[in-house]
């Protein structure tokens, strides 16, 4: 690892033909994931990479370079060649600072954890989920670990160190019977070591995913149709990750590509929702102590009661904006630029019961897990796919069916909620965009949509 007046030297080199900004992220990750299939152990992964990442801007233009030699001749190589894109007077360095504190909690480290143990534990979660039913054909456990240690120095200052430790626990199921394939998935994941097994029973998941699966084999087919729709908790909260949640990051409000542009403090939403983006939530999948420009991760309030409050802003968009930076720059990896993310975004709880909330739905759906989808970012039109999906008929749930679509606008939903449960819960997923794939959580309570579109192929001849 490169000493502190390595870095100030080559950022100072950096900045001598006229970017006024210049930042080196220095990476080293250590991961490993094991795979059960039907009780067999079919994979066992380890992987380490490192490297640095190299980032000059002037103005609004922007230049990046990395390599995966972590000597200082490598790194002023790469310097070298980017400054070569600018051509104009030097600019000063701000002297390094001293890298503040960060949040290290991790009681058992992966590597400190016998292989045998995790392989164990994987393959009776396989059995627990193959056993339920014969018709289960496939069980599959993965245990995915990371641990990721960064160091980010640039011309302001900055410099700061932080270490992420990632585990995710996978579950899926397959059934099969008459012709008919269903799946039923779970991917509870913490910032945490293998102690996350203390706070999830694991045993009990696996038999929800198994009985998921063999319920969606006798369900109906969704018949398409204009409804109430109750979203669950937890991995519900996904719809507003993709179709608002991005449209309120940076990346895309400075480019004019979001539907929230030039809306702050104006109503977006009802008086029911008031959501947060918590980039250090103790324990949380998405968490970081300092984000991947080295600035404390914090606590951002999006809408407060249906207003618009905020952002979530990297320092490049940021300067665009004319806006300070919230502590949500992020990247995969030390080959990706990084922009405006989120970690663990949210709609917080209200007051309704979840069983109140049923009780008062004469007719709708209820969207229990929800799966993949689609969105377009900047208008916030999304599809997504019900993975577990049961009627409410007279406030009682009923019949599970599969298939449902749900399809719409996430500015129009958000005015659409009218009511909103106490039972907040996050779940865990990995976010694609222009800096990569990142851990982040989605979350929510359960809320009611009065009206949606729902999409399916039942009551077609």
């Amino acid at each position: 690892m490169l000493s502190k007046k390595e870095l100030g030297i080559l950022l100072e080199k950096a900045l001598e033909t006229g970017a006024d900004f210049a930042e080196i992220f220095l990476e080293d990750k250590k991961s490993s994931v094991i795979r059960v299939n039907n009780g067999d152990v079919t994979a066992i992964d380890r992987g380490n990479i490192y490297g640095a990442g190299i980032r000059l801007i002037q103005g609004q233009d922007e230049v990046y370079g990395f390599t995966n030699d972590l000597t200082y001749e490598s790194i002023e190589k790469v310097v070298i060649n980017l400054r070569a894109s600018f051509s104009s007077e030097p600019q000063k360095v701000v002297p390094l600072g001293d890298p503040k504190p960060y949040t290290y909690d991790i009681k058992r480290p992966m590597d400190l954890v016998p292989v045998k143990e995790k392989t164990d534990l994987l393959q009776e979660l396989s059995k627990i989920i193959q056993s339920h039913d014969p018709r289960i054909v496939q069980a599959t456990t993965q245990l995915i670990e990371q641990e990721q240690k960064v160091w980010i120095a640039n011309s302001k200052g900055v410099y700061q160190d932080d270490v992420r430790t990632y585990i995710r626990l996978v579950l899926q199921a397959i059934s099969q019977d008459q012709g008919v394939m269903q799946q039923a998935f779970e991917g509870p994941g913490r910032h945490m070591g293998f102690e996350f097994f203390d706070t999830i029973d694991a045993r009990a998941l696996a038999k929800e995913v198994a009985t998921s699966a063999i319920t969606l084999l006798t369900a109906e087919d969704m018949v398409p149709q204009q409804m109430t729709v109750v979203l669950h908790n937890a991995f519900g909260g996904v719809i507003f990750h993709e179709a608002c949640g991005h449209p309120l990051e940076a990346s895309a409000v400075a480019k004019g590509l979001s539907p929230f542009v030039g809306k702050l403090g104006e109503k977006v939403g009802s008086d029911l929702v008031t959501a947060y983006d918590d980039g250090d939530l103790e324990g949380a999948w998405g968490r970081v102590t300092y984000d991947d420009e080295g600035m404390k991760s914090q606590k951002n309030l999006l809408i407060e009661k249906g207003v618009l409050k905020g952002y979530l802003i990297d320092y490049k968009n940021g300067l665009k904006m004319n806006m300070d930076p919230t502590g949500s720059s992020r990247r995969q990896s030390y080959k990706f630029a990084p922009t405006s993310r989120m970690n663990s975004t949210y709609i917080a709880p209200g007051k309704d019961k979840f069983e109140d909330i049923i009780k008062d739905t004469k007719y709708g759906l209820f969207a229990k897990k929800l799966g993949g989808g689609t969105v377009v970012p900047a208008t916030g039109e999304f599809n997504f796919a019900v993975q577990e999906g049961y009627m409410i008929e007279d406030g009682k749930l009923t019949r599970p069916v599969r298939g449902a679509m749900l399809i719409g606008h996430g500015k129009d939903v958000l005015f659409k909620i009218d009511k909103v449960a106490d039972n907040l819960e996050l779940g865990q997923g990995m976010c694609g965009a222009s800096s990569g794939s990142i851990p982040v959580d989605v979350g929510q309570p359960t809320i009611r949509v009065s009206s949606m579109t729902v999409g399916g192929s039942g009551g077609k001849k």
